[in-house]
């Protein structure tokens, strides 16, 4: 039975769900699970919820994007704090590259978030220089 979890196994025996097939992101040939990430950024105590996608990217084929819900939305923390978080505690190349605060995340009728609309959206937005500076953190 094929499900496209994607799992570890460790030396117990135990499995580990890390993540979907069709959400993985490969950066630059390195294999990047979204629901890590995710599962980090949530320990930020000023985000509230967050969704990772990847976006087109030209020279790695794709990059990394957050989309963070914050527990105050007239108050976000700043983009380079998230980055800030992230360094020297996860791989470099798992650090999202561009951060966008949002005030949710489309969802289908049976409440998943809906990865493929954030992507969708995303891209067409980074293709705007502006807004594409607009949310770059590094």
């Amino acid at each position: 039975m094929k499900t496209g979890d994607l799992a570890t196994l460790d030396e117990r025996g135990y499995v580990r769900i890390v993540g979907r097939a069709k959400d993985m992101i490969i950066r630059g040939g390195e294999n990047v699970y979204p629901k890590e990430l995710e599962e980090f950024l949530l320990r930020h105590p000023e985000v509230e919820d967050v969704q990772v996608i990847g976006v087109a990217d030209e020279k790695f084929g794709e990059e990394i994007a957050a989309l963070i819900k914050p527990r105050d939305l007239k108050n976000p923390p700043h983009k380079k704090d998230i980055f800030a978080y992230c360094k020297d505690k996860i791989a470099h190349y798992k650090i999202p590259k561009f951060v966008r605060f949002v005030e949710s995340f489309p969802m289908t009728v049976t409440g998943k978030p809906q990865k493929n609309k954030m992507r969708d959206e995303m891209n067409e937005l980074l293709k705007d220089l502006e807004k594409f500076e607009e949310h770059r953190i590094r």
